[in-house]
């Protein structure tokens, strides 16, 4: 099983607007690429710097299913968010096996 991270810290003022996208648009259209089993988003508690940091996590069977994602879905759902929010938050990205 991988672990697709999502790390976004955001402009305070915009979380709230943010949250809502996330859960009411954005992560059921990753969901509904196919691609992933199940997804969640958290809020890290261990903030710095006044800012407000979400970790959206999407879980998939294989690396090459996350990389075809990256290559056919990724690019057009990160630019309607980029639409939305652009300027106004940092995200980076990490992938990590579940080792049970």
């Amino acid at each position: 099983m991988i672990l697709y991270n999502v790390t976004t810290s955001l402009d305070p003022e915009i979380a709230d607007q943010w949250v809502a996208y996330m859960r009411d648009t954005h992560m059921p259209d990753v969901m509904a690429t196919g691609f992933f089993l199940k997804s969640q988003l958290c809020r890290l508690l261990n903030e710095e710097d006044n800012g407000i940091t979400y970790a959206a996590q999407y879980y998939c069977v294989s690396l090459e299913q996350l990389e075809e994602y990256q290559q056919l879905a990724a690019p057009a759902l990160r630019d309607e968010i980029e639409k939305h929010f652009g300027g106004r938050y940092a995200s980076f990205r990490t992938m990590l096996e579940v080792v049970d």
